[in-house]
């Protein structure tokens, strides 16, 4: 199969995945682009793809790289941070309670992902969101297997601990003002 159509396959197995990842990854919902550059890129690089690699970790691995080269260019980060920030604050009266505090949790994940030190924010990302396995997250970051299980853990507790500190303030008081 020439490289077109493998990509065109994949594209067709894999394209939410990868959307997935890079929602996760930037903080918005505004990946088309990066999504279409990901797939362009691997149509260049399809002579580097070994045939007995996972083609989803292949591609969340070119997803990542498009996504950093991306944000070094634009040096956006500030502003998509800025925008998770606005977007958790911003209110909706024509949505159920239910759904409210649903959007107010995911935005608040979103912050709390970007607030987390780039390593941890890397393994969150390939594990937790795009749910690759603990080899395949290391196969894109070219770590151990073991180093990404310990910083997948770690990233998961301060996660964690990050949302505790900051619900109580967040959601449970608007709910009961409500």
């Amino acid at each position: 199969m020439d490289a077109g159509r493998q990509i065109e396959h994949w594209f067709n197995h894999y394209e939410k995945d990868v959307f997935n990842y890079l929602v996760y990854y930037t903080g918005t919902r505004d990946v088309e682009d990066l999504v279409q550059d990901t797939f362009l890129r691997a149509i260049y690089a399809f002579d580097s793809f070994r045939s007995d690699a996972n083609p989803k970790t292949w591609l969340i691995s070119i997803a990542r790289n498009t996504a950093i080269d991306h944000y070094r260019k634009r040096n956006l980060w500030e502003k998509i941070k800025g925008t998770l920030i606005a977007s958790q604050e911003e209110t909706n009266s024509n949505l159920t309670d239910h759904l409210y505090l649903r959007k107010e949790e995911h935005a608040h994940l979103y912050q709390s992902i970007s607030r987390l030190k780039q390593s941890y924010r890397e393994v969150v990302l390939l594990k937790g969101i795009a749910e690759l396995s603990a080899a395949e997250a290391a196969n894109v970051l070219g770590w151990s297997v073991s180093k990404v299980n310990v910083t997948f853990h770690r990233a998961v507790k301060k996660l964690n601990e990050m949302m505790k500190e900051e619900m109580p303030n967040g959601t449970a008081d608007r709910q009961r003002s409500s």
